[in-house]
């Protein structure tokens, strides 16, 4: 589901993303981070109409151009088993340290 995003002109924190068939749903993102050890950035996103606590998170690394902005083409999906563990471990950090999750 990496096919078009579009910013939501309201709040910067939700993208629509639209799947090759045309389906559209509405992303939060959760946080975005830069990785030096493979030089990438990378966007982790959740369904905005989550209606409980077990929520899937999906991750793209992206590239953004000079001015910052990010356009459909600029998401990729993780292949890589090493680089998924990498961003799981930010995750998972991200999760269980109250200053960052905002809990």
């Amino acid at each position: 589901m990496s096919e078009k995003i579009n910013a939501n002109q309201d709040n910067d924190r939700q993208i629509t993303l639209v799947d090759d068939q045309g389906n559209e749903e509405l992303f939060e993102i959760l946080f975005t981070f830069t990785s030096e050890d493979y030089g990438k950035s990378y966007v982790l996103l959740y369904p905005a109409a989550v209606s409980d606590d077990d929520v899937e998170v999906q991750a793209f690394s992206y590239d953004a151009d000079e001015d910052g902005d990010v356009t459909s083409s600029d998401l990729h999906e993780i292949t890589d088993d090493d680089e998924w563990n990498m961003v799981q471990g930010v995750l998972n950090t991200f999760l269980s340290d109250d200053r960052l999750s905002g809990e």
